[in-house]
């Protein structure tokens, strides 16, 4: 019995284990099948969130894009239409400037009919000429044949007087014709010289204007050309029509050019640009204030200028609104020589000949600084600078000796005390003097050498003077070889030899003198 008992206690207990074996292999299983269910329950959540937040994400950066795209869109927009703005503004510009060139081609070329047909009417005066000359001549031919059919003389000899004869009345004819073309040719010299001039100063003032009237602003950068011009042109008009002179912005890099021929209002301009720049503040408003404050900065900087030359020169006395005037003279130019320094020289050069000649030095200096002052108002005033600096003079109080000599110092009046021709003899020197305006004294001489080398080659020429700084040159013949009927040809033919071969400013007077001497001796 207990052995049967053991053998199904072991049995039952082997069952037991097997079943419980079991148990727990289930039992694990279906809890590792739990897990395995819940961790994929689990990852499909995470994936599907996943996606869910890549989904949202990607679409707030795809309106975040979609915004800065079109933000960007239209700054390029705005930025593209003032640059359109600005581009209208400058072609506007340049077709007015293309109208004003047309106009200026279409004057000259009316000047160049109007020359073409005074050439006509030289040539055809000229085939008169001409027409005359061949009457003289058949009439000198049919003169030969009496000649030679009457006197009974041989050929060779009639033919030797009839060519003396006709040289004498050919150089006779052509002396009395040069004479009379010459008065004809000064009733109108007047009207034809200012239409010959008008067209000269048109075609090839372009140089020198570029040299006197321009004055270059310097820029630190590209961009500060786009802040000058402003939104469609506003702050470039402003500063034109505060300085009363004409900004030109080109393709030149950093730098912007001034243009005017008041070399006063392009100082004006030219500090207040530079002013503008350092500030940086370009606006309308803004430019206004700044030209208002440069104008008054210029006004004392003149006013200093003339007060310190009249104390460098010992003058006193001499009325404020004069002082300005001397003071503006530092920014005026004439042929290249600065007006104040010139009116210093003259200034010296008549106290040095007043005390010569024991005149009043303090008067003559006086006279001498003043003499050019209506430069300082020409530009803006009709009548000549000496007129001009005359009414001035007079206005704020200066002696009558003063006013008087500085409107006779270029013959607008007769000068009627001695120093007033001191006054045109010192203001003659110091423009002429070599080096004055802009010639350098190698040029100088070598042109005077040649001037005296070209009078010399005529034949008959005895001795020639260059004088008035080249201005005049004096021609003494022999009065045995050049007789007065070839005084005007020997000018006339030396006046084109200087034309055609010498380059000069202004004019060169052409003076031919002939002496004749009867000497005899009692013993």
């Amino acid at each position: 019995m207990n052995g049967n008992y053991s053998v199904s206690y072991l049995g039952f207990a082997i069952l037991g284990g097997m079943f419980f074996f079991f148990l727990g292999y289930v039992v694990r299983k279906y809890t590792a099948t739990m897990k395995i269910k819940r961790a994929e329950d689990k990852a499909k959540t995470i994936v599907t969130q996943s996606k869910v937040e890549a989904e949202r994400r990607r679409r707030e950066s795809a309106l975040e894009a979609k915004d800065l795209l079109l933000k960007t869109r239209a700054e390029f927009e705005e930025e593209s239409k003032e640059r359109r703005k600005e581009l209208l503004v400058l072609e506007k510009r340049l077709m007015q400037k293309e109208e004003n060139l047309d106009r200026k081609v279409e004057l000259i070329d009316r000047k160049d009919r109007e020359l073409k047909k005074a050439g006509e009417e030289v040539n055809h005066r000229k085939e008169d000429i001409t027409r005359q000359k061949q009457d003289m001549v058949r009439l000198l031919q049919e003169e030969k044949t009496r000649l030679e059919r009457i006197s009974g003389m041989s050929r060779e000899q009639a033919r030797n007087m009839l060519m003396q004869k006709m040289k004498e009345d050919a150089t006779n004819e052509v002396a009395y014709t040069i004479k009379k073309i010459q008065e004809e040719t000064r009733s109108k010299a007047d009207k034809e010289a200012r239409k010959i001039i008008g067209l000269a100063i048109q075609k090839c003032a372009v140089d020198h204007t570029v040299d006197t009237t321009v004055s270059v602003v310097h820029l630190p950068s590209e961009e500060m050309k786009g802040r000058i011009i402003g939104r469609e042109g506003r702050n470039i008009r402003a500063l034109e029509m505060a300085t009363g002179v004409d900004v030109i912005i080109d393709d030149t890099p950093e730098a912007v050019v001034i243009s005017g021929f008041d070399r006063y209002r392009r100082e004006v301009a030219k500090r207040s640009l530079e002013n503008l720049i350092e500030d940086g503040r370009i606006h309308p408003g803004r430019i206004e204030e700044v030209v208002a404050k440069t104008k008054k900065e210029m006004e004392a900087l003149v006013k200093e200028e003339g007060e310190n030359t009249l104390l460098d020169m010992g003058i006193h006395g001499v009325h404020s609104e004069l002082v300005k005037l001397l003071g503006k003279l530092k920014f005026r130019t004439s042929y290249g020589q600065n007006v104040l320094q010139h009116s210093k020289e003259t200034a010296y050069l008549m106290a040095t000949m007043a005390g010569e000649l024991r005149l009043d030095i303090k008067l003559a200096k006086r006279i001498g600084i003043l003499h050019d002052i209506g430069k300082a108002v020409s530009h803006e005033m009709e009548g000549t600078h000496a007129k001009l600096g005359a009414d001035l003079a007079k206005r704020y109080g200066e002696p009558e000796l003063v006013v008087h000599a500085i409107e006779a110092h270029h013959e607008d009046v007769e000068p009627r005390t001695l120093l007033a021709v001191l006054t045109q003899a010192a203001d003659a020197i110091s423009a002429s003097r070599p080096g004055a305006r802009k010639e350098t004294l190698d040029s100088y001489i070598k042109r005077l050498e040649e001037l005296e080398d070209i009078a010399n080659s005529f034949e008959g020429v005895e001795r020639t003077y260059a004088i008035q700084a080249g201005r005049e040159i004096r021609i003494m013949v022999q009065p045995d070889k050049v007789d007065d009927a070839k005084l005007a040809v020997v000018a006339m033919e030396i006046k084109k030899r200087i034309e055609n071969e010498l380059q000069y400013p202004g004019q060169i007077k052409v003076v031919v003198i002939r002496e004749t001497r009867s000497i005899e001796f009692a013993k």
